[in-house]
């Protein structure tokens, strides 16, 4: 009677262990879908604000932050900027300038070009920095 007592807890046993490894497997897949419906890139721009020529402030900081919003605005529903202080070494010479750091989400690469190119007229840059990144995007509202 042991026996069998003991035979049984051990069936019991190892079907509660396979039905949970079977939720979490649900759970995760659930999870790993959610996220896979949120897929974004997140594009990162840095733009420097010294002429490319004169190396020389083409702004203010005030003002440079006003006309990379108006361009930004122009071409995006919405942006985040911060501001930076970016530098480099060429030839034994120490360039720093002011640079503004540019967040875009839900948006294309081409989107993001043609925004760099009126950024790199206005503000007479060689390039704007673009980083993409891969990301989960969320717009949270506390509902669920």
């Amino acid at each position: 009677m042991k026996k069998a007592t003991g035979i049984a807890a051990i069936v019991i046993a190892s079907a509660t262990f396979c039905l949970s490894l079977v939720s979490l497997f649900l759970s995760l897949s659930s999870l790993r879908e959610k996220a896979a419906d949120n897929q974004d890139t997140q594009y990162v721009l840095y733009l420097g604000t010294n002429d490319k020529d004169t190396n020389a402030p083409v702004f203010s900081p005030e003002d440079a932050r006003a006309e990379a919003e108006k361009i930004l605005i122009s071409h995006f529903g919405g942006y985040t900027i911060q501001d930076a202080q970016g530098g480099w070494e060429d030839a034994g010479t120490l360039y720093q300038e002011y640079t503004l750091v540019i967040y875009l989400s839900d948006t294309t690469l081409e989107d993001v070009h043609a925004a760099a190119k009126d950024m790199i007229r206005t503000f007479n840059q060689s390039s704007v920095l673009i980083q993409s990144n891969r990301t989960v995007t969320e717009f949270y509202s506390g509902e669920n």
